[in-house]
């Protein structure tokens, strides 16, 4: 699904005497705020994901389902951050890894995007039926459960990700106001067809998470518990929620509008610049969200911050604390044993 790192309002299948005119000016803005946050983000994702994995592994059980979605959060987001640095180089020397790379890459882009929202929206169905219908969930999730579930996960994610492979291909053209060879779609039917797929995706997604969550916080208010954590609970969902909507609503809000442009029902230079910009500021902001997760089990997760600091301790970095005991599991039967 992603386009080629530099940011053009032209692409080699659609030069028109239009887009001619409509040139924009964002290269150099693009270059130089790209590469820097690309590296910080990157930089932040493999440190706060590969704590996450190992506070996981030393720490608690992946019997738990939600552990096993979480666990699988943490892997796509290592797999998305380790294309960053790729596409900040492609700012600068434009695509020069041929077609193969330029089909893998943007096909790996697109495995992590989908896996990413399929285990959220998974783990929220999940924590749903944990929390509304309790008996229902009660000591079924198996093993042969979790691996089929994971790989029925990834497995819908690769074949949703293999048109876009087929239909990306590296143009070579001196010609173009870069001067840089890209990595794009070979026709602008197929970058239509991608666009709305990850926006049906992300629509269908939001949409039942949100469902979800609304009849979670309802049961949880109906509730006789008042406890505090009942209410870090309640607090964590709406933190999940409102950091996927805010990370990628954006994102696909400015997607759309471009498709409008390709087809032509928006004219406007001026505003055909403004999109440019808001796409680089809105899919800095998207890309970001591989970072985003362990911060968010930081500042929310009081199991997760009570056995970063001990890992913390193992390693003389932290102050004593009465360490936890390995594989531990919630006194909650709705949290489904997670570090939250």
């Amino acid at each position: 699904m992603e386009p080629s790192g530099i940011p053009e309002t032209t692409t080699p299948y659609d030069y028109d005497s239009q887009s001619f005119l409509c040139d924009t000016q964002t290269f150099t803005f693009a270059a130089f705020n790209t590469t820097i946050l690309y590296c910080l983000v990157f930089f932040l994702s493999l440190v706060g994901n590969i704590l996450v994995l190992w506070v996981l592994v030393k720490y608690e059980s992946l019997e738990s389902l939600t552990n096993v979605f979480i666990l699988n959060l943490c892997l796509s987001d290592l797999v998305f951050s380790f294309l960053l640095p790729l596409w900040a180089l492609v700012y600068h020397w434009g695509w020069v890894l041929g077609d193969f790379f330029c089909k893998l890459s943007n096909m790996i882009f697109s495995i992590s995007l989908f896996s990413s929202i399929f285990f959220l929206t998974i783990m929220t169905i999940h924590r749903y039926l944990s929390v509304v219908s309790p008996l229902s969930s009660l000591r079924v999730y198996t093993l042969q459960c979790r691996v089929l579930v994971t790989t029925a996960v990834w497995a819908v994610s690769i074949l949703s990700s293999i048109p876009d492979a087929i239909f990306h291909k590296v143009f070579h053209d001196p010609e173009s106001p870069s001067g840089f060879s890209r990595c794009d779609y070979s026709e602008v039917k197929w970058y239509l067809a991608s666009v709305y797929q990850h926006i049906v995706f992300f629509l269908l997604s939001m949409g039942i998470i949100l469902f979800c969550y609304v009849e979670i916080l309802r049961t949880l208010f109906r509730s006789r518990s008042r406890s505090k954590r009942h209410h870090r609970t309640v607090r964590l969902i709406l933190t999940i929620v409102l950091a996927h909507f805010i990370s990628w609503a954006p994102y696909n809000l400015v997607l759309f509008l471009q498709t409008l442009l390709k087809l032509n029902i928006i004219q406007s230079c001026q505003v055909s610049r403004q999109l440019d910009y808001a796409m680089l500021i809105c899919r800095d902001f998207a890309f970001c969200h591989c970072c985003v997760n362990p911060v968010l089990y930081v500042f929310v997760g009081v199991k997760f911050r009570r056995h970063l600091k001990s890992l913390l301790q193992h390693f003389g970095l932290c102050q004593s604390l009465p360490s936890p005991s390995p594989h531990s599991h919630s006194a909650l039967p709705y949290e489904g044993a997670s570090f939250y």
